[in-house]
């Protein structure tokens, strides 16, 4: 057991649907550590969804958010967990940081553990930003003196020095979290849980987090990674695990299992929809009104859209007149979320306008190899007809892009090189060199 870190056997969650989990005090827990022996015994002889043969109220529904899951951690591994949302991962890691109880199975931890789960949980919103950090790392289990040796450190990885005596209330959410993810972050345990954490702050700072996570990897620490980010976790972990439905799907080497998460996912299709009549911030004569949007196409879950997948866009259009439109133009914008055009995608481009089409119909796109890298981005609607700009509605609707469908590229380049990945082969050619 020496070059394990972390041992767990038949670890299964029940929750009961619409029940609250019930928080002790400190006289039940020292008196629940009494029972535990007899609990145990007893819990062996008893179905878990009984409650021990009390009545239970009328139509409430259990879930298993974890089943039998059984692993084994080597010291210094770096361990990727993914799956779709409901999958079990953050009931995982908040069961082995002790935040909740297992209903069934053993956890055995060899080490101090760190977990950067909820940011910014014990922050109180009177206290300054000085007194959080000390108030929050005390609460993460540092103690005062190595708080005060970092503390430097976390201010200006936070980036909030300028504010640091202002009382939190008063700090936009990025700064929060920013702060809050700086105090966890200078942990300094032997394992450590890191639950999306790359979801914090904005692209500048999710790579800084990136980079403080990879630098507890190369300290030789074990690491339980969860995250939607495939390439964060090709990056990061020699190993991953696939969860879904609270049971393990796959366990191996990182590619092989992103590899079979992704086909799993890879005919599911996704419907993003907007409707947009009630958008008075649009211009235009407003003779022809973008009515609604919607992106189709396959997704890991039902509000995002796979880097590289073939994407369907709809615009549905209606008009105030009854007869055909003539010549009408139908142009979908794509921009970032700093408001910078990425690309452009209109009925003008490639074909001619459209002549005499329905006054109430759709205009579709279709987009081969989505070149959109991971992160959110905006569409921009324009409608144009022979008597000139009829609607524009400006970020109509959100795309949020994820790492998928680009199987052969093993890691997206980081978001300084541009806001596109092409699709590209690389072979090599020798030269000979003459004698």
């Amino acid at each position: 057991m020496g070059n394990i870190s972390i041992d767990i056997e038949g670890l299964s969650k029940l929750y009961r649907i619409g029940e609250p989990e019930r928080y002790r005090t400190l006289r039940e827990t020292l008196v629940g550590v009494g029972y535990t022996p007899f609990n145990r015994l007893l819990s062996a002889f008893r179905d878990p969804t009984s409650d021990g043969g009390k009545e239970q109220p009328p139509k409430q529904e259990c879930i298993w958010a974890l089943k039998d899951v059984s692993l084994q951690v080597g010291r210094g591994e770096v361990l990727g967990i993914i799956g779709p949302n409901g999958a079990g991962k953050t009931t995982l890691l908040r069961i082995l940081s002790r935040i909740t109880d297992p209903t069934e199975g053993q956890v055995h931890i060899h080490g101090r553990v760190g977990s950067l789960l909820e940011v910014g949980t014990g922050f109180h919103p009177e206290l300054t930003g000085r007194e959080n950090i000390y108030l929050n790392g005390a609460i993460l289990g540092m103690k005062r003196s190595e708080i005060a040796r970092k503390f430097d450190e976390i201010v200006t990885f936070s980036g909030v020095q300028k504010f640091i005596d202002t009382p939190v209330k008063r700090y936009s959410s990025g700064m929060y979290v920013r702060l809050a993810f700086a105090v966890a972050a200078h942990l300094d345990p032997e394992i450590l849980l890191v639950d999306e954490v790359l979801a914090v702050g904005d692209a500048a700072f999710q790579e800084k987090c990136l980079g403080k996570i990879n630098e507890v990897v190369t300290g030789g620490r074990t690491v339980l990674f969860v995250s939607h980010n495939m390439a964060a976790v090709r990056g990061l972990c020699s190993r991953a695990l696939y969860l879904n439905g609270g049971r393990i799907e796959v366990e191996g080497v990182t590619d092989e299992v992103i590899g079979k998460y992704l086909t799993g996912v890879a005919n599911t299709e996704v419907c993003l929809s907007t409707e947009l009549p009630r958008r008075a911030d649009r211009y235009g004569s407003r003779r022809i009104r973008a009515v609604k949007f919607e992106a189709r196409g396959p997704g890991i879950e039902d509000s995002r859209v796979q880097t590289g997948s073939d994407v369907e866009f709809t615009v549905t259009y209606e008009s105030e007149e009854e007869r055909s439109l003539v010549n009408l133009l139908v142009a979908i914008g794509i921009s970032d979320a700093q408001g910078n055009n990425v690309f452009l995608c209109s009925t003008g481009m490639y074909q001619s306008d459209f002549h005499n089409v329905p006054s109430r119909g759709k205009a579709i796109c279709k987009v081969k190899n989505l070149p959109l890298i991971p992160g959110e981005y905006w569409i921009n609607l324009m409608l144009k007809d022979d008597q000139g700009l009829a609607d524009s509605v400006e970020k109509a609707a959100l795309l949020n892009v994820v790492d998928g469908g680009m199987s052969k590229i093993l890691q997206i380049p980081s978001r300084r090189w541009g806001p596109v990945v092409v699709s590209q082969e690389w072979d090599w050619c020798p030269i000979d060199v003459p004698h």
